[in-house]
């Protein structure tokens, strides 16, 4: 279908652009076939995507950044999703009702467009203390 669920941005962007650059790397990744490399040159950025059953979760990096150190941070992503959200495997519905935990996960991993933690342990470890704080905060 081609709708953008997530987004993350670490540079200054005007949401014009940001439009402009989603439709256009959108057309391109959907446009390319399955066994294709899944990094591509495009602007002045690399382009680092992965599909996962029917979604595809993309990464625009710098020229000096490493594509595979990018690639695995997309899996390391999906693995996490799959087990904090309790799916087996991630789908456009859990994304949309889970978009919080989504961002949160994320955020874990990336700050500032810098990878934070490689480690799946400690990351889980983050999501259920901010789980537990917000049982604490909002109790049933």
């Amino acid at each position: 279908q081609g709708k953008l669920r997530l987004q993350k941005w670490y540079l200054a962007t005007p949401d014009k652009d940001k439009k402009k650059m989603v439709r256009e790397l959108m057309q391109v990744v959907l446009a390319r076939k399955p066994k294709m490399c899944s990094f591509l040159e495009w602007r002045d950025l690399k382009v680092v995507y992965k599909r996962y059953a029917s979604l595809y979760f993309c990464c625009a990096i710098e020229g000096q950044d490493n594509e595979l150190i990018t690639l695995e941070l997309i899996h390391r992503y999906v693995e996490l999703l799959d087990k904090i959200l309790y799916v087996g495997q991630v789908c456009e519905l859990d994304i949309i009702f889970n978009f919080e935990k989504a961002y949160f996960i994320l955020d874990e991993f990336v700050m500032g467009g810098e990878i934070q933690d490689t480690s799946k342990k400690s990351v889980l470890k983050a999501i259920e203390q901010a789980d537990l704080l917000q049982e604490v905060r909002d109790p049933l």
